[in-house]
């Protein structure tokens, strides 16, 4: 790539990370949050904070502060970010699916012997529920959340 067309890839990404996280309140924030996007589309198979703390340039404390202790709204920028791939992939269909994750142990949030598609039967593992928008070119996730099975809704799951 050419570096004049690197700089327009540049100025495209800024103004993307603009608009998805300018519904945070702190400029710091919305830098912190463009960064960590950066991070996540620069190359790089491993996109950990650390990794792309490293590509970036910068300490890893800076994304993982942003990703876990900074108060934003998730919910708003999820919104804006859902209402652009919809304009993008014009949905025939819309997808609601549930994914496995399986789990040796009993600790992560969601973990119980319970059925999995992904696994083809009932196992220890975490689901995954999303939707997503489909076309027949494209498709994109627009939410998900993890399912919480009733073990982890009741006065025995409260010391977790």
């Amino acid at each position: 790539m050419r570096v004049d067309e690197l700089a327009v890839c540049r100025g495209r990404l800024e103004e993307f990370g603009g608009e998805v996280f300018a519904p945070l309140a702190r400029a710091d924030q919305r830098a912190k949050g463009s960064l960590y996007l950066r991070g996540l589309l620069l190359d790089g198979r491993r996109k950990s904070m650390q990794p792309m703390a490293g590509r970036l340039g910068v300490d890893h404390q800076q994304l993982q502060q942003f990703m876990t202790s900074s108060t934003w709204p998730v919910d708003r920028v999820r919104a804006g970010l859902a209402r652009r791939a919809v304009a993008v992939v014009r949905p025939q269909v819309w997808v609601v699916d549930d994914t496995g994750f399986p789990k040796d142990g009993v600790s992560s949030p969601g973990v119980a012997r319970q059925y999995s598609g992904t696994l083809g039967k009932v196992g220890n593992c975490q689901i995954g529920v999303s939707v997503h928008a489909a076309s027949d070119t494209a498709s994109c996730p627009l939410s998900w959340r993890l399912f919480l099975p009733g073990s982890w809704d009741g006065a025995e799951a409260a010391d977790r």
